[in-house]
């Protein structure tokens, strides 16, 4: 496929109610590769349009039994419509096979861009943590707590705007939680200690990206899991004297990172942040 004509159109794939099938699309390079499958690079013969095209082995989801999982995520992400939310345009399946139908990231994970450069100037660590923000307040209005946000799961498009990717540990739900899931480096104390959670995780989460974005690495990193389990129920967070960052970025990761949940930094506050305001026009 020539990489001129991987911009996706102005116009969005209008997904009628129709039986998708392989034929419908022309299948070009892969992507990715996944524990369950691969991704591609697929164009919509009809109208042209790129897509990506998520392939999910059904032999693998029986195997681990993640049907309710991956129903969940799908009916999840087809039902959000936000700019900083990757869409789920629709899926079809075949014997061995489930294709989930996902709009197409030119500029792929934020977590190659992230070990590339090391770290990001605040300016854009500030604009990604803003547009995460909006996209979480949208999903919370939703009552959907993501619970597993991490540069593996941002992905950029090709005007660099940040897309959360993976809704395979989302849940919707009014009340409180008790599934321990997501990354280690990214859970919350509640869910370390195996307590009910709520949104607030997702809010503590930001605070672990912002600290990564500045610093290169989670703040609560250490050789052995037991240690990091540690220090994250302790909060053990401390700001190396390099790089240099703003006073009011650590102002606002110390906002986040707070052991009791009630008292994390709202979605909203984080919109009204100093430092927020000061990087993102």
């Amino acid at each position: 496929m020539a990489s001129k004509s991987l911009k996706p159109p102005k116009q969005p794939l209008k997904i009628p109610k129709k039986q998708w099938s392989l034929n419908d699309f022309e299948i070009g390079k892969p992507l990715g590769k996944g524990k369950f499958g691969r991704v591609y690079l697929a164009r919509e013969v009809k109208s042209g349009f790129i897509v990506a095209l998520k392939v999910i082995f059904k032999e693998q989801i029986e195997k681990y039994r993640l049907h309710h999982q991956l129903r969940r995520e799908m009916e999840i992400q087809t039902s959000l419509r936000h700019p900083n939310v990757l869409r789920l345009y629709g899926w079809f399946h075949d014997d061995e096979r489930i294709y989930l139908i996902l709009e197409y990231a030119h500029g792929g994970e934020l977590y190659r861009e992230l070990r590339k450069t090391g770290r990001l100037p605040e300016k854009q660590a500030a604009i990604y943590i803003a547009s995460l923000t909006q996209a979480l307040a949208y999903c919370h209005e939703k009552h959907v707590i993501h619970r597993d946000i991490k540069p593996e799961n941002l992905l950029l498009d090709h005007e660099g705007r940040l897309k959360i990717a993976d809704f395979g540990w989302s849940v919707q739900s009014r009340s409180k939680r008790h599934t321990m899931c997501g990354t280690l480096d990214y859970l919350a104390p509640e869910m370390v200690e195996n307590k009910a959670h709520d949104y607030a995780v997702d809010n503590w989460t930001l605070g672990i990206l912002c600290y990564e974005f500045l610093y290169g690495v989670p703040p609560f990193e250490a050789e052995r899991q037991t240690d990091t389990f540690r220090r994250i129920m302790k909060v053990d967070l401390s700001f190396p004297s390099t790089p240099d960052v703003s006073a009011e970025a650590k102002n606002l990761i110390s906002q986040l990172l707070v052991k009791d949940s009630s008292k994390r930094l709202s979605l909203q506050k984080i919109m009204e942040h100093p430092w927020i305001i000061k990087n993102v026009t």
